[in-house]
Parts: C-alpha cells; sequence; structure tokens
C-alpha cells in the first residue's frame, strides 16, 4: 500500500545540537574539545543512549544523559567543569532549543518528500520550544502539523503521541511511515501506534535490528518513491 503520510523525529533527524556553541560553552569552564570531535562521536552515543533505554525515565533524562556520553566518547572525563557547561546549555535550551543545526541535505529532502505528494508531520519529544525554533530556523513552513511533546503532555514511545499525531493530521494508519533515530522510542513507538516504522541510523551502527534501516532522509526520498512506484523529482 502506498505511503501517503510521513512522521519525522526532529533532534536527529531533522536537527542537530549546534556543536559549535557547545564546545564553546565548554571552552567557557576550561573545557576544550574541537566540535567535529562532538559530531562524530554523537552517533556511537546515541547508540550507547538506546541500548541502555531503561536507565532513564524521561525524554529530558535522556537528553542530557545523552551529552555526557558524547563527552565520554569524545575523551573527556566528565566534571564539576562539565556539569557546569551543560547547566550553561540547558539555559540556552530552555530558552531557544539547542538542536539549531540543520544538516544540508534537510531542506532538498523536505523539497523531494513534497514534490511526491506527501504529507509531513513532526512528531517530537521536545521541551514546548520546537514550534519557535522551526520558525527561527526558517523550517516550520515544510510541515503540515509540529507535535512537541511537551505541549502534548504525552511522549514516545507512548504510542499516544502517534494517535494524537494521526488525528491532529488526518492521517490513516496504515498509509503511515515513522521515521526516527532511536529504536526504543520512535520504532517501539510507532509500531505500538499500528504504523510502519524506519530507523536513521546515519553511521550504521544499529546492526540486528528488526527494522527497515536508512543512510539520509535522501535515502528516505529514494525509499519511498519506490514504494509508491514514482519518479524521485529533480530540484
Amino acid at each position: 500500500m502506498p505511503i501517503e503520510t510521513v512522521f519525522l523525529d526532529a533532534g536527529g533527524v531533522l536537527v542537530f545540537p549546534n556543536w559549535e556553541r557547545v564546545a564553546r560553552a565548554l571552552a567557557a569552564h576550561d573545557v576544550h574539545v574541537d566540535p567535529q570531535i562532538l559530531a562524530r562521536t554523537e552517533p556511537k552515543a546515541k547508540l550507547r543512549l538506546d541500548r541502555d533505554a531503561a536507565q532513564s525515565k524521561s525524554d529530558a533524562e535522556r537528553g542530557w544523559l545523552y551529552f555526557n556520553l558524547i563527552l565520554n566518547e569524545a575523551g573527556l572525563s566528565l566534571s564539576d567543569a562539565t556539569d557546569a557547561a551543560l547547566v550553561d546549555l540547558r539555559a540556552y535550551h530552555a530558552d531557544q532549543n539547542l538542536w539549531e543545526l540543520v544538516p544540508p541535505d534537510v531542506q532538498p529532502a523536505l523539497e523531494r518528500l513534497k514534490a511526491l505528494g506527501l504529507k509531513l508531520v513532526v512528531v517530537s519529544n521536545a521541551n514546548g520550544r520546537l514550534r519557535h525554533l522551526f520558525e527561527r530556523i526558517g523550517l516550520a513552513d515544510r510541515f503540515d502539523v509540529l507535535l512537541d511533546s511537551f505541549e502534548e503532555g504525552v511522549e514516545k514511545p507512548d504510542p499516544r503521541l502517534f494517535e494524537i499525531a494521526l488525528e491532529r493530521s488526518g492521517a490513516r494508519r496504515e498509509t503511515t511511515m515513522h521515521v526516527g533515530d532511536l529504536y526504543s522510542v520512535d520504532v517501539i513507538g510507532a509500531r505500538a501506534a499500528g504504523l510502519q516504522a524506519v530507523l536513521l541510523d546515519s553511521a550504521w551502527l544499529h546492526e540486528g535490528v528488526d527494522c527497515r534501516r536508512i543512510h539520509s532522509l535522501m535515502e528516505l526520498c529514494e525509499l519511498l518513491a519506490r514504494t509508491n512506484n514514482l519518479r524521485l523529482p529533480d530540484l
């Protein structure tokens, strides 16, 4: 059956932490690291977070454990200084949303998905500042619906967030696919809601998972063009 609606996670799929800002916050507390190293180590930290999902109960807990794991993977020792830097980053995130880096392939991929006739919906565990963020970075008008878990009072993997997204977007369960970067949150949650689920695994680290994996959003475009028997548009 053709796919008509694509649900997309925000963090780790459409937007990423501003690694330059993270490195500056650490440097302000005399902890020095190349932002590119943080970006390169992020997939390994995310895999650890995904496999140890039971250690944290909420998205907020996962989010800041994620940064400590990244620092570990980058070869940094956790300390009062790294804790202080994270306090500063939390304050910025609460006001502006730190996930403000948009990879260069995101806008072209969204244009192609729209050109394929797909309805696009963001289903994100966020902090109440997702809409503000997407308006600030120029992504808000790319989507038919934006769902921020903080505003809805429920977060993935609880299938209720997907149920709200289905109702809000007018999408049909059987023709909806969700794409996210955490198996324990996105794949499990989407499947519990009866949706098809695809894992965005950019570094190809999630070996052995029982779901389809893609490297990039452009690969998602190719997958959906094949699924719907359409030609991928040149933009």
